[in-house]
C-alpha cells in the first residue's frame, strides 16, 4: 500500500479487520548513527512490533522493541548484523548508547542476519518504532503500511477489507492496495521482456558471427584447392575433407567462445565489485557448445563445396 497521506489510526483500523492477521504502519529515511567516534550512515526503518512477523527477522540478541515504547515514542533501535559490526565489532550492542539523527538511542536488539539481495545489504539497516521516526524526523504522516492477511486464501479479501477502511477518509486516486503476488507478476514481466531482448541481440550476435566464420571459412577453401586436390588424389574421400573443414569450422568458433566465455568472467568480476554476481558451470558449457554449433551450422557450406571439388580440376587451380 503506497501512498503519502497515511496516519497511525489508519493502522489501528487495518488492523482490526477480519481477514488480517497483522498491520504495520512504515516509514523509510536516511540518517547516521554515531558510536565513539564511529559514524555508519544507512537505512533507517520506522515501523511498530510487527516488524519481526512480517518481515520474518527476528532479534538474535537483546529484544525488539515492545508496544508500550513505541506507543510512547521512546528512543530505541533494533539493528542489523552489518551495523552491528561496523560499530561496535566484537563488542555486545545491547543497552549501548548511541546517537542517531541528533537524538541519543538506546540499542535494544540485534536482527538476524538476512544476506544480500543484488548489491542491496539486507542487514544494513535500523528499526526504530514509527512514532519515534516521525517526531524525529519530524514527518506528519507514514509512507506505507504493510499488513498480513489470515491465510493465502484470504487475501483478496484483506486486500478489499483494507481498500474499504482507507477509503473512508482518502480518494481512490491517493493509494493503491498491492500484494506480494502482483507485485512478483510486474516483476516477473519486466524480467520476462529483458530475457527476450537479450535472447533477441544474442541470437542477432550468433547470426553475424556464424556469417564471418562462412566467409573465413569459404576464403580457406579457395586458397587451399590444390591441397585438397592432393588429398583427394591420394585416397582421401569427400566424407572425410566434409569432416576436416567443418572440424575446422567448429574448432574456430569454438576459440572464439572460449575468449567470449573469457571476457565474460572478466566482466562478472568487475561488476561483482559492485554487484552481487555469480556463473554458473551449465552456463559456461551452453556457452561452448552454442559456439561449436554455430561453427559446425556456418561451416556446412564450406565444407560440402570443398568435399565436391573435382581433384584434378583442383590439382590444376592456380
Amino acid at each position: 500500500i503506497a501512498a503519502s497521506k497515511f496516519t497511525i489510526d489508519q493502522q489501528e483500523d487495518i488492523e482490526k479487520a477480519l481477514h488480517v492477521r497483522a498491520a504495520m504502519a512504515y516509514s523509510e529515511f536516511n540518517g547516521t548513527m554515531s558510536y565513539k567516534g564511529k559514524n555508519h550512515t544507512t537505512i533507517i526503518l520506522g515501523g511498530t512490533t510487527a516488524y519481526p512477523d512480517l518481515r520474518n527477522q527476528y532479534p538474535i540478541k537483546g529484544r525488539f522493541f515492545s508496544r508500550s515504547e513505541d506507543n510512547a515514542a521512546r528512543r530505541v533501535a533494533a539493528i542489523g548484523t552489518t551495523v552491528a559490526e561496523d560499530l561496535f565489532g566484537q563488542e555486545d550492542p545491547i543497552g549501548k548508547k548511541v546517537t542517531l539523527a541528533d537524538q541519543r538511542f538506546t540499542i535494544v536488539g540485534v536482527l538476524e542476519e538476512e544476506g544480500s539481495l543484488a548489491n542491496l545489504d539486507m542487514d544494513d539497516l535500523i528499526v526504530i518504532p514509527i512514532t519515534t521516526a516521525l517526531r524525529v524526523f519530524d514527518q506528519e504522516y507514514v509512507q506505507s503500511f504493510w499488513a498480513q492477511a489470515t491465510s493465502t486464501e484470504d487475501v483478496p479479501k484483506a486486500k478489499e477489507e483494507v481498500r474499504e477502511i482507507l477509503g473512508k477518509s482518502l480518494d481512490d486516486d491517493d493509494f493503491s492496495v498491492l500484494d506480494t503476488k502482483s507485485m512478483l507478476n510486474v516483476i516477473s514481466g519486466v524480467l520476462g521482456q529483458l530475457t527476450l531482448a537479450v535472447v533477441g541481440i544474442a541470437a542477432i550476435s550468433l547470426i553475424v558471427g556464424g556469417i564471418g566464420i562462412m566467409n573465413i571459412m569459404l576464403v580457406s577453401v579457395t586458397e587451399r584447392t590444390r591441397e585438397i586436390g592432393l588429398r583427394k588424389s591420394v585416397g582421401a574421400t569427400s566424407s572425410h575433407i566434409l569432416i576436416q573443414f567443418l572440424i575446422e569450422s567448429a574448432i574456430l568458433a569454438s576459440l572464439g567462445g572460449v575468449i567470449g566465455i573469457a571476457l565474460g568472467a572478466l566482466s562478472a568480476f568487475l561488476i561483482g565489485q559492485f554487484f552481487t554476481t555469480s556463473i554458473p558451470l551449465w552456463s559456461v558449457a551452453v556457452a561452448f557448445l552454442a559456439s561449436a554449433a554455430v561453427g559446425i551450422v556456418f561451416g556446412v557450406t564450406p565444407a560440402m563445396r570443398a568435399s565436391r571439388l573435382n581433384p584434378i580440376d583442383a590439382l590444376r587451380y592456380e
